[in-house]
C-alpha cells in the first residue's frame, strides 16, 4: 500500500472512531476490506495504488476486482459489505480531500436476496429456556445457562450484550442500559421472570468477580464465552427438535416477532432493539407477514384445492371485498 494512501485510510478511519463512535470491530472490518481493494489493485494495476491512480480507476477496474471476489467465493452480502466501505472510503476522500474517484462513488454491488429473519416459535423459545438447565448437572452453570437464554429471550440482547454486562448490574432494574452497536444506547425493561433468573444464578455462582467484573462466568470463574452460549444452544435444538438456525441470535428475532404478532408497535420495537433504522426494524414485519400467509396457505379450504371462490370473481371488482 502507497504511503500516502495508507495515511488516508488512518485518517478515515479514526474520523469514523471520533465522529460518529464506529466501534473497533466496525473498523477492523472496514480497513480489511479496503486493504484487501488496494492489495488487488496493487496487483491490477502494476504497482501500489496512490491518490492518483484511485482517481484514474475505470468501470472496467472495479469490475475486476469484483469479478475477484466472486472467485473467492465471497458471498454476495460480503462482497456487497466490501463495497460499501470502499465507496465510503471513496466519499470521504472526496468530500475532505478533493480526490475524486467517479468509478468507485458509481460501482454497484451484486444484488443480493433478501433474507428474512429465522425466529423460534413461542412453544419452541419457552421449551429453550426450559431446556437450557437441564443441559449441565452443575446447578449454578445451569442457572447461568437459563438466566443467559432468557436475557436474550426476554430483553432481545444480542449476545455480546449480555455477555457484556457487569456485575455491579446486579440486581437488574426494571430498565437496563445497553451500550449497544455503533455506540448507541438503549433503555429496555427487564422482565420479573428474567430478573429471577439472573438472581438465582447470582446466589449460586461461587466465584465473585468483584463489581467490574463480568457477571456471566464461565466454570473456572472467567468471563464466559460466546462459543459455550452457542454450544449450549446447539445442545438444545438437538434436544427439542429445532432447526440449525435457533441460535442465540434467533431468540433476539423471537424477540422483535413474537412482540410484533402481539401487537407491538414498530417504532418501540426498533427502540428496543437499538436499530439506528427503522428500515432494519420493518424486515420482522416481512416475517409476520409470511407467516401468516403460512398459515392461510395450510388452513384455507379454496387455498387447499385451488378452487376459485365461487360469486366472488375479481377481488378488484368485487362488491365486498
Amino acid at each position: 500500500m502507497a504511503a500516502q494512501t495508507r495515511a488516508l485510510l488512518d485518517d478515515w478511519l479514526a474520523g469514523l472512531s471520533a465522529l460518529r463512535g464506529a466501534s473497533p470491530h466496525t473498523l477492523a472490518g472496514y480497513r480489511r476490506d479496503v486493504a484487501g481493494f488496494l492489495d488487488f489493485m496493487a496487483a491490477h494495476l502494476g504497482g501500489p495504488p496512490g491518490p492518483g491512480e484511485l482517481t484514474g480507476l475505470g468501470a472496467a477496474d472495479v469490475r475486476a476486482w469484483q469479478a475477484e471476489l466472486r472467485r473467492r467465493g465471497l458471498s454476495a452480502a460480503s462482497a456487497a459489505r466490501a463495497l460499501s466501505a470502499v465507496r465510503g472510503f471513496a466519499r470521504w476522500m472526496a468530500e475532505s480531500r478533493g480526490i475524486e474517484s467517479p468509478a468507485l462513488l458509481a460501482a454497484r454491488g451484486p444484488r443480493r436476496k433478501a433474507r428474512l429473519p429465522r425466529p423460534i416459535p413461542v412453544e419452541g423459545a419457552l421449551a429453550v429456556l426450559d431446556e437450557a438447565g437441564r443441559q449441565h448437572d452443575e446447578p449454578w452453570i445451569a442457572a447461568r445457562d437459563v438466566a443467559v437464554v432468557t436475557l436474550l429471550y426476554a430483553c432481545g440482547l444480542r449476545l455480546s450484550e449480555a455477555l457484556a454486562l457487569r456485575r455491579a448490574d446486579h440486581p437488574l432494574p426494571e430498565c437496563l442500559r445497553i451500550l449497544g452497536k455503533g455506540g448507541r444506547e438503549r433503555m429496555v425493561p427487564v422482565l420479573p421472570a428474567a430478573r429471577a433468573a439472573v438472581a438465582a444464578y447470582v446466589a449460586l455462582c461461587p466465584h465473585d468477580p468483584g463489581p467490574e467484573g463480568a457477571l456471566f462466568l464461565g466454570a473456572r470463574g472467567g468471563p464466559l464465552d460466546g462459543r459455550i452460549v452457542r454450544g449450549l444452544m446447539q445442545s438444545c435444538r438437538a434436544a427439542l427438535g429445532l432447526p440449525a438456525t435457533a441460535t442465540p441470535h434467533a431468540l433476539r428475532h423471537s424477540f422483535a416477532t413474537h412482540l410484533l404478532a402481539a401487537g407491538g408497535d414498530l417504532r418501540a420495537i426498533q427502540t428496543l432493539l437499538g436499530h439506528a433504522s427503522l428500515g432494519t426494524t420493518q424486515v420482522y414485519v416481512g416475517v409476520e407477514e409470511s407467516r401468516l400467509m403460512e398459515i392461510y396457505r395450510k388452513a384455507h379450504p379454496r387455498a387447499r384445492t385451488g378452487e376459485a371462490d365461487p360469486g366472488q370473481g375479481d377481488c378488484g371488482r368485487a362488491a365486498k371485498c
